[in-house]
């Protein structure tokens, strides 16, 4: 008998997490699906109208465009972050001094929130704010960093890159101190410069935290909501829209539940799909996928 309870003990330990999980994951998810088969014009007595709430959202343009500037602020932001905070973590690693000064500058805004940093950027992007006193020393016209749609969402995406670098930064960092130092002196050896060190020892070494990174970011972007809604609010003229501040306004402004809940539904296979792509590209052999 006792050697059955012992067996049974260490998943008494794992209730409270299931229970955290049931409550704010698997409800919440299960919920989330099933109110995206309904409609709340009526809050009170909600109906169920099968998938007319997908054929709704992807008849808006509005939903439709949020989709193209979620892509869009991925394409401006992902490649920056897998890219260059490798070659951070690179120039880092190497024996210079002062290097824990340089990795805890770069590590800061990480630990800043993303609010405080999302207002900074803000000020500094207003019309009379530090950037555009900058353009005006060298005589050139002010920019309109948060009101010009063609520039709007490339601005929002470098507060992105400026609060993620560090961190990702750290997890190249982590991973290279496993690459073994022999390789290194092998390719010296055999008459491999710096450059060619890194491509044919680093990179395939890194290739799986290279995919951690990727996935990660990628699934980053594609859930941004909190510097579109301080900085511009999906605008000028939607152009900064994405698809999680679409959902929140639908829900928490128009109060169309069903409709937000399809969106968010939508960002599920979104997510996924990206996660299996980064997956396949980069650690197929891993997983034999």
């Amino acid at each position: 008998m006792y050697k059955y309870l012992s067996k049974g003990i260490p998943y008494l330990f794992l209730i409270p997490a299931f229970v955290f999980l049931a409550v704010f994951f698997f409800i919440p998810f299960f919920q989330t699906i099933q109110i995206s088969f309904q409609d709340f014009s009526d809050i009170y007595n909600p109906n169920f109208v099968s998938f007319e709430n997908y054929k709704a959202l992807f008849a808006q343009k509005s939903f439709v465009s949020s989709i193209l500037n979620t892509f869009w602020f991925m394409i401006l932001c992902v490649p920056f972050l897998v890219i260059f905070p490798l070659f951070l973590a690179i120039l880092i690693n190497q024996k210079i001094r002062g290097v824990t000064l340089y990795k805890l500058l770069i590590y800061i805004p990480v630990v800043i929130s993303i609010v405080v940093v999302a207002i900074a950027f803000k000020w500094l992007y207003a019309e009379s704010g530090l950037l555009n006193y900058f353009l005006s020393l060298f005589n050139l016209p002010a920019l309109g960093w948060l009101t010009d749609p063609r520039i709007a969402m490339i601005s929002v995406a470098l507060v992105t890159v400026f609060k993620g670098v560090g961190y990702y930064m750290m997890i190249y960092l982590s991973s290279l101190i496993g690459v073994p130092k022999d390789l290194y002196e092998q390719a010296q050896i055999d008459g491999a410069g710096e450059f060619q060190k890194h491509m044919t020892v680093t990179v395939p070494h890194l290739m799986p935290t290279i995919a951690l990174v990727a996935t990660i970011s990628s699934i980053s972007a594609l859930k941004v909501f909190v510097e579109i809604y301080v900085m511009t609010r999906g605008g000028p003229m939607e152009s900064t829209k994405t698809i999680v501040y679409y959902i929140y306004e639908h829900a928490f402004e128009k109060l169309d539940l069903g409709l937000a809940s399809a969106g968010a539904v939508v960002l599920l296979v979104l997510t996924l799909a990206f996660s299996l792509v980064n997956l396949y590209c980069f650690e197929r052999k891993k997983y034999d996928l």
